[in-house]
């Protein structure tokens, strides 16, 4: 019995002596070094924003496996449906819900995928309430009632359930309703391409880009008055305006606002495509369709490399660029791009 006693006390002693040389603080240290070095390259990598791709082969692609690749509406729902997917698979994943490093520490990213997510979110609601439906008193499909509130999820979270999960939920619904989209013994899932259809979209798009236009051009600060009663004597509001004011976005939210803005772009240049194919008809009959590649190019713009290391926000004639009023440029001349089709759309 007292050679196991010494044995274990010999044992605690070098223990505690390896304990005590700061061996093992120094190896956790190394340890925890290495990893954070590995996750800024790692970061570097997974801020990369995917490049735009070709939608006709995509959705040529996705579509394969149905008889029917050339139905009305399945260039649109293919095209969601790669965007979702890329959202997702992109590199890195999704990380606008991660919890540790280097996830966590990249904000650019995870702007660029609310502004996709977004687009996202308003094509799939407008899918549920007008394209799938004849008339306003018509039957919601069964599918797209799924997705919808799939793609609504919070998008942060991480666990119980995550995001990513809930978001595949709704892409899984939308192939079923492509599947039947194409499928000529299944009529009961429709895609109505109407003008008044593409002119419903078309505002939420307008609502989005003026929003975004505005926090972009507030960069360098902007006076405010207050706009909610202009145009109407008899329209009244909750509270009375404060007069001029001052709007800034704060100094650390610029290149936020500018990766939502460039996510968000990304999204529409692509289902914009989509609906040049599906649309094709709407569009040459009211002499709209140079009108709708107007904006597309307007978009595409945005996608433009940035060679700055960083969001730059000089004065508006200053020194510096500032890459948010250039980009807010572009972003406003397609939403009153977009209002002129929507003009031509309403057209008999």
């Amino acid at each position: 019995m007292g050679n196991i006693a010494d044995f274990f006390r010999h044992r605690k002693e070098d223990f505690q002596d390896y304990l005590g040389g700061g061996v093992l603080p120094k190896m956790i240290s190394g340890v925890v070094a290495v990893y954070l070095i590995f996750a800024v390259f790692l970061g570097i990598w997974w801020s990369s924003e995917p490049d735009l791709f070709n939608v006709a082969d995509r959705a040529a692609s996705i579509a394969k496996e149905n008889s029917n690749q050339e139905a009305v509406g399945v260039a649109t729902t293919s095209t969601l449906i790669a965007v979702a997917e890329t959202l997702l698979e992109k590199p890195g994943g999704y990380v606008t819900n991660d919890l540790f490093p280097p996830g966590v520490w990249l904000d650019n990213i995870t702007s660029w995928e609310m502004g996709v997510l977004v687009q996202l979110r308003d094509l799939a609601r407008i899918f549920r309430k007008d394209l799938s439906r004849s008339q306003s008193q018509s039957n919601e499909d069964r599918d797209l009632i799924k997705a919808d509130p799939q793609f609504h999820f919070d998008n942060s979270s991480w666990a119980i359930p995550a995001t990513e999960s809930e978001y595949r939920r709704g892409i899984k619904a939308m192939y079923r309703y492509l599947y039947r989209l194409s499928d000529e013994q299944q009529p009961d899932a429709q895609f109505y391409a109407r003008a008044d259809n593409l002119r419903s979209w078309l505002s939420e798009v307008e609502s989005r880009l003026g929003g975004l236009s505005r926090r972009l051009s507030e960069s360098v600060g902007r006076p405010q008055l207050d706009m909610g009663l202009a145009g109407d004597a008899t329209a009244v509001q909750s509270t009375s305006g404060e007069g001029p004011q001052e709007r800034k976005t704060p100094w650390l939210k610029v290149d936020n606002v500018f990766y939502e803005a460039r996510g968000s772009a990304w999204a529409l240049v692509h289902i914009l495509r989509a609906v040049e194919i599906d649309f094709a008809t709407v569009l040459k009959d009211k002499n709209a369709l140079v009108s709708l590649q107007q904006i597309r190019l307007e978009l595409e713009a945005t996608q433009d490399s940035l060679w700055s290391p960083m969001v730059l926000n000089g004065g508006g004639f200053g020194m510096l660029a500032n890459h948010s009023l250039t980009m807010s440029s572009y972003i406003s001349r397609a939403s009153a791009a977009i209002i002129d089709l929507r003009n031509l759309l309403a057209q008999g």
